[in-house]
């Protein structure tokens, strides 16, 4: 299953283009910005399905299959070859020839992406309880000159679930994750500039002013809200059988895709530092209920489509 990168750009994200300054007025803007969020949930979907069944077959796959699921999600086949050119372009994919068919294989660097996708998708969604009080706290600043080196660390530690009650500021109640703190700040060269404190919550202040000034679960919960009303209906269904094709696939990835996005957006906060009746938790249990259910059947049909050039 693919989930954004941990420094993921608009397409990756699905979120909307940047600004194009000098081009056209606000009509053909419109129009170009429609295009462009098009391409960018079709390569979006199309990462999902890399994920969720060409990563665990690890077996190259032909366009037609790819094509064929695609269109069950919607996806025109023009945009869906663009996106395919587009992520073998980014260094994911790899395209080999048997006449005038093509099939697709995930490179190294593909392999390796989907794989910690997978990883951080399917370890999350579980409330932590037992929480020790102790908390990661970051001290790290990046010149306002330099406002992409700022977007980049920004986009990573809050991919880490770190929130920033203050500028400079970050924290987390999970202090295990220093290590991996570190590491971004290697990464961006920032661990000489940076200083970390773990500790428990002093007198002054309560922790739960700190949760509302880090992060906004208003919104987080908004959007389990919504991942619960768009689902709950087909906890009810029946599962489905055999024979059921690329319907049962669609669903599959659909479920996916929607769910991939709350590891970014979800710090995981302990039960502690939670609202009463979480969303999240609902939503969690929700979502494994409806993948075990629509697994088997989506591999079987993945399976039959895949087999056939």
């Amino acid at each position: 299953m693919a989930t954004p990168s941990p420094d993921p750009g608009p397409a990756a994200t699905g979120g909307p283009p940047p600004s194009r300054p000098g081009g056209p007025g606000p009509a053909g803007g419109a129009v170009t910005r429609r295009r462009e969020l098009g391409q960018a949930s079709a390569r979006s979907l199309l990462l999902t399905v890399l994920g969720e069944f060409v990563l665990p077959a690890d077996e190259p796959v032909w366009t037609r299959a790819l094509l064929e699921t695609m269109g069950a999600l919607g996806i025109e086949a023009k945009s869906a070859r663009q996106a395919l050119a587009r992520t073998a372009a980014e260094g994911l994919l790899v395209s080999d020839r048997d006449g005038r068919r093509v099939r697709w294989s995930l490179t190294t660097a593909g392999r390796r992406l989907l794989s910690e996708g997978a990883a951080r998708i399917y370890g999350f969604g579980a409330t932590a309880t037992g929480w020790d009080g102790r908390w990661l706290v970051l001290l790290a600043s990046v010149p306002e000159s330099r406002r992409q080196l700022r977007h980049r660390l920004r986009t990573r530690l809050a991919w880490a679930g770190l929130g920033s009650p203050a500028p400079g500021v970050w924290v987390s109640p999970d202090p295990a994750k220093e290590e991996q703190v570190a590491q971004v700040l290697d990464e961006l060269g920032l661990r000489g500039m940076s200083s970390s404190f773990v500790g428990r919550y002093g007198a002054i202040g309560r922790p739960a002013d700190v949760v509302a000034q880090a992060w906004d679960l208003d919104r987080v919960e908004l959007a389990y809200q919504e991942f619960l009303d768009c689902f709950t209906p087909a906890a009810g269904a029946p599962a489905p059988g055999a024979g059921v094709g690329t319907g049962v696939l669609a669903r599959q990835v659909r479920l996916v895709h929607a769910w991939r996005r709350f590891p970014f957006l979800d710090p995981e906060l302990p039960a502690e530092l939670l609202p009463d009746r979480w969303a999240g938790a609902r939503a969690a249990d929700l979502f494994g209920t409806l993948h075990d259910r629509w697994d088997a059947p989506a591999r079987a049909a993945w399976a039959e489509l895949a087999g056939t050039p």
